[in-house]
């Protein structure tokens, strides 16, 4: 069982319901989690309360109380491949993230995550990143080092002052004028955790040019204005090219999620901004790179 020590808590705050004891509340609201399992990390101090002090499972349930726990996981399968820092100082840590490896815990993985890993191999706590990549996507991510200097960075995000530079492997769209820009109303879609364009306000942006032709498949330039949740899957698919490997757009694949034989061949490749510390010119590239087979 993954411990999760170094992962910050997840948070609850307890809604109304009959439950006389906070186990039961617990069991009730995450029942894929077995009694035995809350009453283990009840006697390990993984529940606590909003000021990090362990609660007894047989503590009374009250509405409106916020709890802590940390996730665990069993069984949790290793990601075999190994990030790479680019760069690291006392307010900020640039990493090379390598195909399916996650940045923060969900789902299936809290140990093997870019983020525990890097807090180890740091002995940094207070790590945290600045933006997120999918998981099945590689390249360049930024993660605050320093509390202190955490906003100033933030803001970079915030005002869409990070230059993004992302490159894919794509069927050609001999069509469509490049350099393209895409525009338009990302949604949820279905399942949860799928987006779709939608008719409304556009509420994304995607630059689109042409870096290599191939016979059956072209090497693109993705650069997206806004940062919304699968942007650059949803969009690609959207115009008839759909990222090679994606195995979610236009239609989801029935293949295994964690084929690593067949990566996503979308890479997060450059970051550029003014860092807000110093005024210096940053320029934080991946030394990955997508091949183009039929070129």
């Amino acid at each position: 069982m993954s411990p999760s020590g170094d992962i910050n808590p997840s948070h609850l705050q307890l809604p109304p319901g009959p439950w006389a004891t906070l186990l039961d509340g617990l069991c009730a609201r995450f029942p894929r989690i077995t009694r035995e399992t809350w009453l283990q990390r009840f006697a390990r101090g993984r529940v606590q309360d909003a000021d990090g002090q362990a609660l007894a499972a047989d503590a009374r349930y009250r509405a409106g109380t916020v709890v802590r726990y940390f996730r665990e996981v069993d069984d949790e399968p290793r990601i075999p491949f190994e990030a790479k820092i680019l760069f690291a100082d006392a307010d900020l840590v640039v990493a090379d993230k390598p195909h399916f490896l996650p940045v923060t815990p969900a789902g299936r993985f809290v140990d093997e995550t870019l983020l525990a890993r890097l807090r180890q191999q740091l002995d940094n706590p207070a790590l945290v990143p600045l933006h997120r990549i999918d998981r099945e996507t590689a390249g360049v991510v930024m993660f605050s080092a320093n509390p202190a200097s955490r906003a100033a960075y933030h803001a970079l995000f915030l005002q869409r002052a990070v230059e993004k530079a992302y490159e894919a492997i794509a069927p050609p769209l001999p069509a469509l004028a490049m350099p393209h820009v895409r525009r338009s109303q990302l949604r949820a879609g279905e399942p949860f955790f799928r987006m779709r364009e939608g008719d409304g306000p556009v509420n994304s942006e995607t630059r689109i040019e042409v870096m290599q032709r191939g016979l059956h498949a072209w090497r693109y330039g993705l650069h997206p204005v806004t940062g919304r949740k699968h942007q650059l899957r949803v969009h690609m698919a959207a115009l008839g090219a759909p990222i090679a490997n994606d195995s979610l757009y236009p239609v989801m694949s029935m293949r295994a999620p964690d084929d690593f034989g067949r990566p996503l061949q979308l890479l997060a490749k450059a970051l550029r901004f003014i860092d807000p510390l110093d005024g210096t010119a940053r320029m934080f590239e991946s030394r990955q790179a997508l091949v183009l087979v039929d070129a």
